[in-house]
């Protein structure tokens, strides 16, 4: 009993912590321009409807498996991803496209959190400094997709809109330990090619940022990256077949 004081300041201590880091989040991510879409209405069709500003955008109808070569410090690894194209539509359409252009070939973890307390890895910067993303080779421009939460009993996703406070229990993808999900800047529709894998369940950050997938193998390899590791190939082995367009 004369223990438990000491017990509640250290579950104190790492509650702070995490509210530190959910506070400084925002910082050195995605600088990049937000686009402006806007939806939250039910769903009629195989897709997510009111999502007109996303328009002819990847999307992926059900789920994907992703393998990604990373080279650490400790050698050559895989991690497999799976990726929830039902859960989160949008957001896992997004990284499948990118896999498949061979976006993130080559680039690099450039954030790794794991003191005092594992929090992330993060990468899919191709400036390699937390403030690049995607850019339509065509036009130039970002490509930026909207926050994509979905909660249990729901029809569809909810779009564009960062909740907190929120029970795990409550979403169908949550921050549990080797989740794949999409880091941002401040505004919510500001996500673009950079992910981040949490190295512990974390569910400060359930309903602020969107999970679209868990690592199914290769958390040991997670564990041993460092900044500046390199993502060697990241391929889809399955589901590819799954990826559409999202229609207007």
């Amino acid at each position: 009993m004369t223990r438990q004081p000491w017990q509640q300041m250290q579950n104190r201590f790492g509650l702070l912590f995490r509210a530190i880091l959910l506070g400084l989040w925002g910082i050195g991510l995605l600088l990049t321009p937000a686009c402006t879409g806007q939806a939250n209405s039910q769903a009629t069709s195989s897709q997510p409807s009111g999502l007109t500003a996303y328009a002819n955008r990847p999307i992926l109808t059900d789920t994907a498996t992703v393998d990604m070569i990373v080279n650490t410090s400790a050698g050559k690894g895989s991690i497999t991803l799976e990726l929830d194209g039902k859960a989160a539509p949008l957001t896992a359409g997004n990284f499948v496209d990118l896999v498949q252009k061979g976006f993130y070939d080559g680039l690099t973890f450039h954030r790794v959190e794991k003191d005092p307390q594992p929090f992330v890895i993060q990468g899919g910067d191709p400036k390699g400094n937390g403030t690049g993303g995607y850019e339509d080779p065509v036009s130039l421009r970002p490509r930026q997709i909207p926050l994509e939460i979905a909660f249990k009993g729901e029809s569809q996703p909810r779009y564009n809109q960062p909740t907190t406070a929120v029970s795990p229990d409550a979403l169908l993808l949550p921050h549990k330990l080797g989740a794949v999900a999409m880091a941002r800047s401040n505004a919510p529709d500001s996500a673009s090619s950079q992910f981040y894998i949490g190295l512990s369940a974390l569910p400060i950050l359930d309903g602020r940022y969107a999970v679209f997938g868990y690592v199914t193998s290769g958390m040991d390899v997670v564990n041993q990256v460092k900044v500046g590791d390199v993502i060697e190939k990241a391929q889809v082995v399955a589901g590819a077949e799954n990826l559409s367009t999202l229609q207007p």
